[in-house]
């Protein structure tokens, strides 16, 4: 049998498991592990379609508000973070086109938040 780096590999695996198999597999469910879980290249981030909105969070602990910045061209967002020991940029496509305008985020706990409302793809045109 291999050696273990982690003995709770296999418990995390199949939470992650569990939880796609309830969200019927259209959620992609993942759960950090690892001592230096979070910021840098182990930093997490989540995706959350809805009919109206696009919400993306994000693991950035260690981080103060003020050392994080957002950017949103309505198809992707850029997430660029820092603190005294290291710096992170991820550029994180979206899966709908959205609003950047309406962008609201909240940062918490080393949790960022980032809600945008969904851009219609069309528009009526009138004929004359």
């Amino acid at each position: 049998m291999p050696p273990r780096d982690d003995p709770f590999d296999d418990l995390f695996r199949e939470i992650e498991r569990m939880m796609n198999e309830m969200m019927g597999g259209s959620a992609d469910v993942r759960v950090s592990t690892g001592a230096d879980s979070g910021f840098g290249q182990d930093t997490h981030v989540d995706i959350h379609e809805h009919d109206d909105e696009v919400r993306v969070i994000a693991d950035l602990p260690g981080v103060e508000k003020d050392g994080i910045q957002l950017k949103c061209d309505g198809r992707s967002l850029t997430i660029s973070a820092k603190n005294d020991r290291r710096e992170y940029d991820e550029r994180i496509n979206l899966p709908a086109r959205v609003d950047e305008n309406s962008a609201a985020a909240t940062y918490n706990n080393g949790v960022l938040e980032v809600v945008f409302d969904r851009k219609n793809h069309s528009s009526d045109i009138n004929v004359s």
